[in-house]
């Protein structure tokens, strides 16, 4: 099959290449039972992509399950993806099935799989490996012939550096991988995407459809999508119901993209310096990176400024400056005015005393992300004096993710 009928069958919009090379990775891996690792941000249809591999497949008449891995707690997730047996905890008043039993001859499509215990991983391990498991309280071992199909919108690979992951398990579920691209990486789709969802929603409800006009359509293409398609989708549908014009400025158009990431945001890029990009996947990492940035700013400037006031004819001219107020350990200091050397004869040396000029006294701070997240931590907990649900809110977290990070960190509360 061809990419433009396995666009036409499956729905999918878009005619930019790495969306093209994607589609057509998963056409040739469909028919085999190698492992596919489907990487790509929230929200760009990864599990698209493992419902067309299923349907090229062999397997395609056998089940298919999609299991969100982060949205399972941590005490069950073994007992969903194994089964259990009775008695084997409490609350388990039945023996169950576990979706590796009632899948068997099918496909298993693992969403989040960054998000899976270690403990867990140790067991999917094992079914890659050797095709068995064993339910939660049992010791009979039991065989099945489940494809895994996996994705994740983390950099695994940095995970099993941080021990977060295990490595073996990477490399076993690495067998294919295949990339989606963000939306920012298809501008080109951008518009075709919102004037399908656009399109869709008026026929769903018998209006006209909302159309751009080019402003508008610029400034779309431009956005930097963090929500991806997901979130193009989303606003279409925004636009569609609270416009009361169907013809769609710019300036109408911006009062459906949150401020917060506004087109001028700076996009950070995997390679740039030291840092990668994994280190700041989430919108409080990216914050502090640019926090950090502006601090550098901010000294690089003022050695910029010293070395303007000892080398005056490297600035062309210091504009004259009026007595003011300098601070030197948080305490005033009077300078006189200092003369211009443009508006000084050359028999006139303009003499400045470097010691005037306040020194800023550089305070070591730790830059560690992992640090930053920590002390964020305690203090919520602090704030919702221990309760984790309330602490875990505000951090814009899973309970879950918190009780992890509580005994990763080893934080007492």
């Amino acid at each position: 099959m061809d990419i433009q009928s396995i666009k036409n069958r499956f729905g999918i919009i878009g005619n930019s290449p790495e969306l093209s090379y994607a589609l057509q990775v998963a056409a040739q891996v469909a028919n085999t039972d190698l492992t596919v690792l489907i990487y790509g941000e929230s929200g760009v249809g990864k599990e698209v992509f493992s419902q067309i591999i299923h349907a090229l497949s062999s397997r395609k008449h056998n089940p298919f399950i999609a299991v969100n891995c982060g949205a399972i707690p941590e005490g069950t997730i073994d007992s969903e993806l194994f089964g259990h047996e009775k008695g084997s905890f409490t609350g388990a008043v039945d023996s169950r099935k576990g979706y590796f039993e009632t899948v068997n001859g099918g496909t298993i499509f693992l969403d989040e799989i960054g998000e899976l215990p270690l403990g867990t991983q140790a067991r999917l391990l094992r079914v890659l490996e050797a095709g068995e498991y064993i339910r939660v309280g049992s010791s009979k071992v039991q065989k099945t012939d489940v494809r895994i199909i996996a994705a994740t919108n983390k950099d695994l690979l940095e995970y099993t550096h941080k021990g977060k992951f295990r490595q073996d398990l990477y490399y076993r579920l690495n067998t294919v991988p295949i990339r989606v691209p963000a939306l920012r990486d298809r501008k080109e789709d951008v518009i075709l995407l919102f004037r399908k969802f656009a399109s869709d929603f008026a026929e769903r409800y018998k209006t006209p459809a909302v159309q751009l006009d080019e402003d508008a359509k610029e400034l779309l293409t431009h956005y930097t999508w963090p929500g991806n398609v997901r979130e193009l989708k989303n606003i279409a549908e925004q636009i569609s119901v609270l416009s009361q014009d169907k013809l769609i400025t710019a300036r109408q158009l911006r009062q459906f993209l949150p401020e917060h990431h506004a087109t001028r945001m700076p996009v950070l890029a995997a390679g740039n310096g030291n840092v990668s990009h994994a280190e700041f996947a989430n919108e409080r990492e990216i914050l502090y990176k640019l926090f950090f940035d502006m601090k550098k700013d901010v000294n690089e400037l003022k050695k910029m400024f010293v070395d303007i006031l000892q080398n005056p004819q490297n600035a062309g001219a210091v504009a004259a400056y009026t007595k003011e107020t300098i601070f030197n350990d948080y305490q005033p200091v009077e300078r006189e005015k200092i003369t211009s050397p443009a508006l000084v004869q050359p028999s006139q040396p303009v003499l400045i005393n470097t010691n005037d000029i306040y020194e800023h006294e550089e305070v070591e701070e730790s830059l560690n992300i992992m640090d930053k997240e920590k002390e964020l931590i305690v203090k919520a907990l602090k704030k919702h004096k221990g309760k984790r649900k309330d602490a875990s809110s505000d951090l814009g977290i899973s309970e879950r993710t918190l009780y992890r990070k509580l005994k990763e960190y080893d934080i007492n509360e």
